[in-house]
């Protein structure tokens, strides 16, 4: 899967959580800012579980810097990337 793919697969998850206003986002657009209320967050934390849950991947509130990686999408394509790339390199092990 390449990163364009990736990030759409991304974007659809974060519109089942947001909403139709994900689909104008760019990847560097501030969810915040962009979203304004609608990312508040509950949402944030909404959106983290969906990502895990749709990746089979698991986010370390303490190790990872959240606030950083799901501040934007293009952030959370590389993220889940990373993520995936790891779990195939240690060969399926999370």
């Amino acid at each position: 899967m390449n990163t364009d793919e990736l990030q759409q697969q991304i974007r659809a998850v974060l519109r089942r959580t947001i909403g139709e206003p994900v689909d104008n986002l760019g990847p560097d657009d501030d969810l915040a800012t962009a979203l304004g209320s609608r990312y508040d967050s509950l949402t944030a934390l909404e959106c983290i579980s969906a990502i895990e849950s749709s990746f089979d991947i698991e986010v370390d509130f303490v190790g990872q810097d959240v606030r950083y990686w799901f501040a934007t999408l293009g952030r959370m394509t590389t993220f889940v990337r990373d993520q995936l790339e790891d779990r195939a390199s240690l060969g399926g092990v999370r």
